[in-house]
């Protein structure tokens, strides 16, 4: 098997964003599919699939995709919990947005979660 440079996979995660920011959704998803194989332990893939759901306004895929697959993987990863945070958001379930918002906030391992999570805090 081929195995992908740490420079090839951020090329294939940026085509892979760029391609959901254009509403390329399957050629996004297949991307982002391909790359989990190659790089199972990237939790940067899995931020991007779920940017890919919630790109598609498909909050409950989101929020699925986040609580059955993404961050049992990656449980310290605050950018997932901030994107559970904005898919319950999306989902008019504000009272339970507030803990995966709240526990993205206040960590300081990641800046752009923590602020992202912020500014998404009902």
């Amino acid at each position: 098997m081929v195995d992908l440079t740490g420079e090839e996979a951020r090329l294939l995660l940026n085509v892979a964003l760029m391609a959901t920011g254009q509403n390329r959704f399957r050629s996004a998803a297949k991307i982002l599919a391909a790359l989990g194989a190659f790089r199972p332990e990237e939790a940067s893939v899995a931020s991007a699939n779920a940017i890919l759901f919630i790109s598609m306004l498909d909050f409950p895929g989101a929020l699925d995709y986040l609580d059955r697959e993404a961050i049992p993987r990656f449980p310290d990863a605050p950018m997932l919990k901030a994107f559970k945070g904005m898919a319950l958001i999306r989902m008019n379930r504000l009272a339970e947005a507030r803990l995966p918002l709240e526990e993205a906030a206040n960590q300081s391992a990641d800046p752009a979660a923590a602020q992202l999570a912020k500014d998404l805090m009902p």
